[in-house]
């Protein structure tokens, strides 16, 4: 009789146990064929026979193709560590350059691990208006970080003639997924050295002597 209370008292538990392994294997088998396959070429049912469950299990999970890219393009933020930026920017001994590191070192974990998702929200927002909106939000969530942290700065760190909103600029033009993939895959540089590279170059283009 405990024995079964016991089972009882747990599979409250089991079942929201199984759900949330559920949820990450569709989300695992879109991701993979929504970059072998592309966005518009990949359906609901490509998905859920993937992922070795139901069509309605899909829906029930994620509501439709436009909510699993978008939980995909949630959970990339998370895979780069940004508890790990944070500290790196607060801490006291963090000058402007160990700031700009930081970043550029956040950038570069997220476009390593979430390269793949970042890239589909991005083309599939060309047809779907809802991931159009997640790509532009995330990029407005990037600027905003490097605002408040330049804004920080006191006179006369910025390079003479740069501003912040200037200074955000560049550094979007540097650290994108763009320039990252150029480098990783046309180029054959290592995730380090394009870390590196950046903390480099916007120290020296945004920085004063």
């Amino acid at each position: 009789m405990s024995d079964e209370l016991g089972r009882r008292r747990y599979d409250s538990l089991r079942r929201t146990t199984q759900a949330q392994r559920t949820r990450v294997e569709i989300a695992d088998a879109a991701r993979r064929l929504f970059v072998a396959q592309g966005w518009a070429a990949t359906t609901v049912r490509d998905v859920a026979r993937e992922a070795g469950v139901s069509v309605p299990t899909v829906y029930a999970a994620y509501g439709n193709k436009t909510g699993l890219a978008t939980a995909l393009a949630d959970a990339a933020d998370l895979t780069a560590d940004a508890e790990h930026m944070l500290t790196q920017l607060e801490a006291p001994q963090t000058g402007p350059a160990g700031q700009l590191a930081a970043m550029a070192g956040y950038d570069r974990r997220l476009f390593e691990r979430a390269g793949d998702v970042i890239t589909l929200v991005r083309e599939a927002g060309r047809a779907e208006p809802e991931l159009a909106t997640t790509y532009r939000d995330a990029r407005r969530r990037g600027d905003q970080t490097r605002i408040q942290v330049f804004s920080s700065w006191p006179d006369g760190v910025l390079r003479r003639g740069v501003d912040v909103p200037s200074a955000v600029d560049v550094y979007a033009a540097l650290c994108n997924i763009d320039v990252y993939t150029t480098l990783t895959a046309e180029r054959g540089w290592t995730p380090d050295q394009v870390e590196r590279w950046w903390g480099e170059v916007l120290a020296r283009e945004l920085l004063s002597p």
